[in-house]
């Protein structure tokens, strides 16, 4: 088994924002947050008081990069 395989690490890093995201979301919806307008306060404003600290979900969505998370967001919904 000689054969070289190839990953593609934006592959991977997108699988895992995708990921928190959902996390994050369902955490703020199982809070009584809508996580629509939260995730759109902190994305605007840089500010993590947006997300709740509620089951870590502000750490979780803090292990992100915000213009990498927006990036996959965007390509996402222009597929």
């Amino acid at each position: 088994m000689e054969n070289t395989t190839l990953f593609d690490v934006s592959v991977i890093e997108s699988a895992n924002v995708k990921n928190v995201i959902k996390e994050v979301c369902s955490l703020l919806k199982e809070r009584g947050y809508n996580p629509i307008n939260q995730l759109v306060g902190y994305f605007m404003s840089g500010d993590p008081g947006y997300i709740s600290s509620y089951k870590g979900a502000r750490d979780k969505i803090l292990t992100l990069d915000k213009a990498q998370a927006l990036q996959v967001i965007i390509k996402d919904f222009l597929k």
